[in-house]
């Protein structure tokens, strides 16, 4: 089964790091949050992997042409133009690059990675800066049960801001975080699609989170898994300082593997 990364994106949000390098590569630790994303796929038999690139794609690209080289000790001989690999590293994972255009928006990048997919039922499609530890076969499962065209992952996330208790004179009385049940339910990417989801996404020129889903929501045709563990975004400089200090810690808890 494939899955498919969003990757094409500009990360504005995030242009103090996105301006030099793709969002997806910008790093947890030592590693693009890409690689990170890729790794809990792996960990449960998932190995195949389309990337939507677009925005400084190129870098994607150079990402894993030099991907061995950069993993294993290597021997350099400058004369005889002869590189050796010592000790191969090897992920278990074919992965294809495309590119689906600078300004393209989501539907229109799942439109051109069609062939790709091939006649498969169905695939995974995730963003490229996101990380989780949602249990995917869990997912698949309730997919399957479920029957619908679409399944998303949903979550609570905690509030980013605590809510003071203030009295009647303006003074604060008390503090405290933000609580799950205080939050809405957002989309956290990782989700399953029937190859049925290519009937609502038109001409591709739309968010895939516009019309398209609105046409299923509307149809009774995407379901909602409900995960309760972590799940953080990479949108901001806070974002990467907070998902680097769990990593640097030892406490990630998208380190399933």
């Amino acid at each position: 089964m494939k899955t498919v990364i969003l990757a094409g994106g500009k990360g504005t949000r995030i242009s103090e790091e996105s301006q030099l390098r793709p969002k997806p590569m910008i790093e947890i630790g030592d590693r693009p949050v890409l690689w990170h994303i890729m790794k809990l796929y792996a960990h449960y038999g998932f190995h195949e992997f389309i990337i939507c690139c677009g925005y400084k794609g190129q870098m994607i690209k150079k990402y894993f042409i030099h991907y061995y080289v950069n993993q294993s000790d290597s021997t350099f001989r400058l004369m005889d133009r002869e590189t050796v690999v010592h000790e191969l590293f090897a992920e278990p994972w074919k992965v294809t690059l495309a590119n689906t255009g600078l300004n393209t928006l989501t539907a229109g990048r799942i439109l051109k990675i069609r062939d790709y997919i091939g006649e498969d039922e169905e695939f995974f499609l995730t963003y490229g800066d996101g990380v989780s530890d949602v249990d995917l076969r869990a997912l698949l499962d309730f997919h399957h049960r479920q029957g619908r065209t679409v399944t998303i992952t949903t979550t609570q996330p905690p509030g980013r801001f605590g809510a003071l208790q203030i009295d009647e004179r303006d003074r604060v009385v008390g503090f405290k975080e933000k609580a799950r049940t205080d939050s809405a339910w957002v989309n956290t990417g990782f989700m399953v699609m029937n190859r049925r989801v290519f009937d609502y996404l038109g001409d591709g020129s739309e968010m895939l989170e516009a019309g398209p889903f609105e046409k299923l929501a509307a149809a009774g045709e995407m379901a909602a898994y409900r995960h309760e563990g972590f799940w953080s975004p990479m949108d901001t400089l806070r974002d990467k300082a907070y998902l680097e200090e769990l990593w640097d810690s030892g406490r990630a808890p998208w380190k399933v593997w």
